[in-house]
């Protein structure tokens, strides 16, 4: 069997040669195969025991039968290639994935009855199976499935088999490729609405910011010389003039920044599917991240364990700019697609990780909380230029709407919005985009009561 398309090489030689011997093709005999050596075998002892001549010659050609399908379809030697195609590779959880599979016969001689069957996990439907005619020298067949799954993950396609099968139906062989394909389920990402939060360092979101960097256009404010500065960037004037080493600064334009924070503690969250908590809030970070990378932001997946995505190389783990954002988006798609619980207790870790970051937005999607984990969200606010919390009413997920006095979660809530949060609870079914546009009105109605307080501070966020 040799590959073709995708490069399905065949386990342990091609579909033309022999695969485990005599023996697993005598293990190849199907029921009818069986039941014609049994019977051959059985009419031979009872030609002996009865001294019937013709018995025996009976017998004997019910035995030679099957042997003999089996010896033909063991020394068969079609020569095909086999490729699948994803069309698309990754989807949202719920939407369906079509699966293309193609064999071209690329031997001098045709096929006989060819049986194809995919292999794919349990979740994504039935196995599927097609019957393939006759196929001729230098043909192709092409069929396709559909797949689907309502839980995210990434699943293995393949690998793909051929059973090869006699006229008479007595024996049939498996041959199968090697290779296979990875399908990933994504969650669902919510279309959000633009909207303008208050309480964000002005031009955040307009992407006018500017921070210091390595490169750029010289700035004429200069600055004390540091230990590694190029000495060709000492601004003599300016030395002089301060009696000390002087270098000119540097700034190059910077999109703003956003960190979108997974609390994914197991205590945090209750139930279990595609409708639990834990989902919503995997679907509602992955909604949050690509928005705003679309909005012009820099943005990082952090979850409770202090794991960023991108990852930790450059600007603090940050990536998106305007080349690579879908290339981003994909990339944390990618890694929410096999977010599980964490064994942690706590958000102590994420909060180190965010000291490292010091500016931009924080877009956090939060379990229960007790009082401790409240106390250390808190002080995550003083680390950004603004903060947005969902928090899941844990009581609501578990038991339905309506469950529960809330008080907690209230009082959760109030010691955030304390500390400068903009904090909203999630119960079961709730919208993130109407939550969006709620976080957007309850910022501005902050903004209103603190007045001058926080002068200058509005800004377009997502």
């Amino acid at each position: 069997m040799t590959a073709g398309g995708t490069d399905m090489g065949p386990e342990g030689g091609g579909a033309g040669e022999r695969s485990g011997g005599l023996r697993a093709a005598l293990a190849g005999l199907t029921t009818r195969g069986r039941s014609f050596l049994a019977a051959g075998l059985a009419a031979a002892v009872c030609s002996y025991v009865l001294g019937q001549a013709d018995l025996l010659r009976v017998g004997l050609l019910l035995a030679a039968l099957p042997l003999v399908c089996v010896a033909v379809v063991h020394r068969t030697r079609y020569r095909v290639a086999g490729s699948r195609r994803l069309a698309p590779a990754r989807v949202p959880a719920g939407s369906e994935a079509r699966v293309h599979l193609r064999m071209d016969n690329v031997s001098r001689l045709p096929t006989g009855l060819l049986m194809l069957q995919d292999r794919v996990p349990y979740v994504l439907g039935p196995r599927p199976r097609f019957v393939l005619d006759r196929v001729e020298p230098g043909g192709r067949r092409e069929v396709s499935y559909r797949v689907r799954s309502d839980l995210r993950g990434r699943y293995p396609l393949g690998p793909l088999q051929l059973r090869l099968a006699d006229p008479f139906g007595m024996c049939e062989l498996t041959r199968a490729f090697s290779a296979y394909d990875t399908l990933t389920v994504v969650p669902r990402v919510e279309p959000l609405p633009p909207v303008r939060l208050t309480g964000e360092a002005a031009g955040y979101g307009d992407g006018r910011h500017r921070s210091l960097a390595l490169a750029g256009e010289d700035d004429v404010i200069p600055r004390g010389y540091r230990v590694g500065d190029d000495l060709r960037r000492v601004h003599w004037r300016s030395t002089a003039r301060y009696g000390e080493l002087m270098v000119r600064r540097e700034e190059q334009p910077q999109r703003a920044h956003c960190t979108v924070l997974l609390d994914t503690r197991s205590a945090a969250h209750h139930g279990s599917g595609p409708d639990s908590a834990f989902e919503w809030a995997v679907s509602g970070a992955a909604s949050a991240a690509v928005h705003l990378l679309e909005r012009g932001y820099a943005v990082r997946l952090l979850t409770d364990t202090g794991s960023s995505v991108p990852g930790p190389d450059g600007g603090g783990g940050f990536a998106g700019s305007t080349h690579d954002s879908a290339e981003t988006a994909g990339l944390m798609l990618d890694t929410l697609a096999v977010v599980d619980h964490s064994d942690g207790e706590g958000l102590s870790r994420a909060y180190e990780v965010l000291g490292g970051g010091g500016e931009g937005l924080l877009v956090a999607f939060l379990g229960d909380l007790d009082e401790e984990q409240a106390a250390t969200a808190a002080r995550m606010r003083h680390r950004t230029a603004a903060a947005v919390a969902f928090v899941l009413d844990g009581a609501a997920w578990s038991r339905g709407p309506g469950s529960g006095d809330g008080r907690e979660l209230e009082e959760r809530l109030r010691r955030l919005r304390e500390a400068g949060w903009t904090a909203l609870p999630v119960g079961p079914g709730a919208s993130l985009a109407q939550l969006w546009r709620q976080a957007d009105a309850q910022g501005a109605a902050r903004a209103d009561a603190e007045g001058p307080a926080i002068g200058g501070r509005t800004g377009s966020w997502a």
